[in-house]
């Protein structure tokens, strides 16, 4: 599982590094710290069991629209085959507070998506996206998710933040299917 960010603590709150807080919440519920993978990788990552399954989680130390530099490299560096990828993002064209899990899609406009699939030289992986709306009137979406979510959404999106890490260690345990229909959304299978 990859939560997508941009490193600095000027955007630790920010509606871009919400899959990165999805990550952390994760590894925070299991109690594991992440560490630097290695020189070469620009990632940190943290490693645990849920059940028989193996989960490794990861946040790139590279800006959201560079993303691929570090997960190209993650995934060889782990051995993870691409259908077992699970990319965590922000998402404007879901309503706020909403979760959508889904395959083999194109970048939709997210540039850290689209630097994953150039990277990758292909998109068969899965995206958990987690909604944060659209700018109001005629602000430019740049700039809308580098903001901090106000507080009057803020309970929503720490209930987000919660059910997507449930979604992610459902993903794990027991399967796509089971972790899409926990986002509501049909099946999406490859």
């Amino acid at each position: 599982m990859v939560g997508l960010r941009n490193p600095g603590d000027q955007y630790v709150e920010t509606r871009h590094n919400l899959g990165a807080a999805v990550v952390a919440t994760v590894a925070a519920r299991h109690d594991v710290s992440f560490k630097k993978v290695r020189r070469s990788i620009r990632a940190d990552a943290a490693e645990l069991h849920l059940g028989a399954a193996r989960l490794i989680l990861a946040r790139p130390n590279t800006f959201m629209n560079v993303s691929g530099q570090a997960v190209a490299p993650l995934l060889r560096y782990f051995n993870i085959d691409l259908n077992s990828l699970v990319v965590v993002h922000d998402d404007i064209d879901l309503p706020l507070a909403r979760l959508r899990l889904q395959y083999n899609r194109g970048s939709g406009g997210n540039n850290g998506a689209r630097s994953i699939i150039g990277s990758l030289g292909s998109q068969e992986f899965w995206r958990l996206k987690c909604g944060v709306g659209r700018p109001p009137g005629r602000m430019d979406p740049a700039d809308f998710v580098l903001r901090r979510f106000t507080k009057k959404e803020q309970p929503e999106i720490d209930l987000l933040i919660q059910r997507a890490a449930d979604v992610v260690e459902l993903f794990v345990t027991d399967g796509a299917e089971a972790a899409q229909q926990a986002t509501g959304d049909a099946a999406d299978e490859p």
